[in-house]
């Protein structure tokens, strides 16, 4: 395997430092260690690197990942494009997605596996060669800075001459669209076509917000203001001024905090907790929903005032089902994009293994079928895939038996559901009584 760009390790632990060299020299082309954070930025002046490896716990009885995510939003102000692999030893999945929200390629745990830590940052080095080298396969394109991916149907067209006419202006928009669509890919096209594209976008999944730390998340709070505050924190609001705000799944907001955001958005400035004085911040936000919020206005499920507020542009995404002509480009585009990620030869598909693609439902849209193509290259080692490499029907007729179990039971009604609802995620969940994420992590369980 040919080695890659340029790699930066940040630990304290020399003993590591030395682990690593030995390990990514042979992978990299440049590797380069550091044992103190403090020279992260002298050396991001000096360096590109393709990714980094930042340890997040530096000082002695500090275990709690806090410096790891101040470094890491250090990187991101400097170099916001550049991937950062958080490592820790300490096995906290709150810590992992806190670190992933704020914009961590991914997470490695100490002890690590080899294999499993170089596969991880030749990943996230992959994706950033991606951003940089802007390619076109055939007329789908992938955005450099954005990973949008457009296809060549007219719905898609239509709405690609759309955004391009939108993304300049400050109008706040709303994206809406199934699950898996690409959201928040469209979210990051509008902010890389508009004039603010040289400050962040800030991501912010408000149904992961807990009440409690509403907020505090997105108006930040003063020292002092309730327990383990030490510091003074700025908030997403603040943390995305002169950039972009992105309000994923606005709809799962409670209407009782939903007022607070309004109030916001009207004077243009927040008040942290614990604080009486007035922050003015300069946004442009962009929010996003799989949910009918027009049918929640009715319902009094979503504040009307809110909606016209973060509505003034409304554009979405047609699912996969709506536009099959770019289901093979697409493919296709992910095809090379694995190929390259996981160091496999070039691969294509059959005749048979196309026609198979144009023929599955997708209702999962392109997450779904980016899972797929990247499992089918992580699983195939040759040339071409055909139908049964792809596994697209796998689990199929699993309940075509008799039911003797609950996990029998379990996949027959969420597939019943999702057939009588056309895909719609929320409906679906809904029907059943569990969450949407609960819903997820099932129809992966079943392969649906």
């Amino acid at each position: 395997m040919s080695k890659r760009g340029t790699i930066l390790v940040v630990d304290d632990n020399k003993a590591i430092l030395t682990a690593m060299k030995m390990l990514l020299e042979s992978v990299f082309k440049k590797t380069i260690v550091i044992s103190s954070p403090e020279q992260i930025k002298a050396v991001l002046r000096k360096e590109t690197p393709d990714v980094v490896l930042l340890d997040m716990n530096f000082k002695a009885g500090v275990n709690n990942g806090n410096e790891g995510l101040f470094w890491l939003s250090e990187v991101k102000k400097l170099k916001p494009a550049l991937p950062v692999v958080l490592f820790t030893a300490y096995a906290d999945i709150d810590l992992a997605v806190k670190g992933i929200k704020e914009g961590a390629a991914d997470f490695v745990v100490k002890p690590w596996d080899n294999d499993k830590l170089v596969q991880t940052l030749l990943k996230a080095a992959a994706l950033e060669d991606n951003r940089k080298e802007k390619k076109n396969k055939d007329s789908a394109h992938i955005a450099a800075s954005s990973g949008m991916i457009w296809g060549e149907s007219k719905v898609m067209l239509q709405l690609k001459a759309l955004i391009e006419k939108v993304a300049i202006t400050d109008a706040n928009i709303l994206i809406t669209g199934e699950n898996g669509t690409g959201k928040e890919m469209l979210a990051r096209e509008i902010h890389a076509l508009s004039k603010r594209n040289r400050k962040v976008m800030i991501p912010v999944d408000m149904g992961a917000i807990t009440e409690s730390l509403f907020e505090s998340e997105l108006f930040g709070h003063v020292k002092g203001a309730f327990t383990d505050a030490n510091t003074d924190r700025p908030g997403k609001f603040e943390a995305a001024n002169e950039g972009t705000l992105f309000l994923d799944e606005i709809g799962n907001l409670p209407y009782h905090l939903q007022a607070k955001l309004l109030t916001v958005l009207q004077s243009r400035s927040v008040v942290r907790v614990g604080s009486n004085k007035p922050v003015p911040v300069d946004i442009r936000l962009i929010c996003a929903t799989n949910r009918d919020l027009e049918e929640m206005v009715v319902a009094n499920h979503f504040r009307e005032d809110l909606l016209y507020r973060i509505n003034t542009i409304h554009v979405r995404i047609p699912s996969l089902r709506e536009r099959p002509e770019d289901i093979i480009r697409l493919a296709e585009v992910f095809l090379s994009q694995y190929c390259t990620i996981y160091g496999k030869q070039e691969m294509q598909f059959t005749n048979e293994a196309k026609e198979s693609l144009k023929q599955h439902p997708w209702y999962g849209n392109i997450r779904e079928l980016e899972h797929a193509i990247e499992k089918a290259v992580i699983i195939n080692d040759g040339r071409e895939l055909d139908r049964v490499a792809i596994d697209l029907n796998k689990g199929k007729g699993k309940v075509e038996k008799e039911i003797t179990t609950l996990e029998e039971m379990e996949y027959k009604m969420i597939k019943e559901s999702i057939d009588k609802f056309d895909g719609n995620m929320s409906l679906v969940a809904q029907q059943l009584g569990i969450s949407r994420q609960t819903l997820y992590n099932k129809i992966k369980r079943y392969e649906l």
